[in-house]
């Protein structure tokens, strides 16, 4: 999928570095083909033990509405396995998108992606 412009692997500084959050990194226009690879390419991250990810889509400019559906279901599949898939960077454009696509409520949607992946050490940290 040449819509995939980068994918970061850092290691997460929480729980002594156990847990890593990628960062997938699209461009340009998806097409419902493109979502269903990127939908592949995520479950077999996830069976490689891969349970944190945040899909950054600030540089989308638009995507097929039929891709959204196999994007939810691939995101409860993460958080079934006790991690989640959260997206960053929608425009407002991209947002209706996702909401005509009945995905309002179906991800944790951030601004940037280091807010989103600063989001799972917040949902980790400990309560005193």
């Amino acid at each position: 999928m040449n819509q995939v412009l980068e994918v970061r692997r850092r290691a997460a500084s929480v729980l002594a570095g156990a847990d890593r959050v990628e960062t997938l990194m699209l461009e340009g226009e998806l097409s419902e083909q493109d979502l269903l690879e990127l939908c592949d390419d995520l479950t077999r991250r996830m069976q490689r033990g891969l349970r944190q990810v945040v899909v950054d889509l600030s540089d989308v400019g638009h995507l097929n509405y039929k891709g959204v559906r196999p994007l939810m279901a691939r995101a409860e599949a993460f958080r079934r396995t006790g991690g989640d898939l959260k997206l960053s960077g929608l425009s407002p454009y991209l947002a209706a998108i996702f909401r005509a696509a009945g995905a309002h409520d179906a991800f944790e949607i951030y601004p940037h992606m280091n807010d989103a992946r600063a989001s799972f050490a917040l949902a980790r940290a400990p309560f005193v």
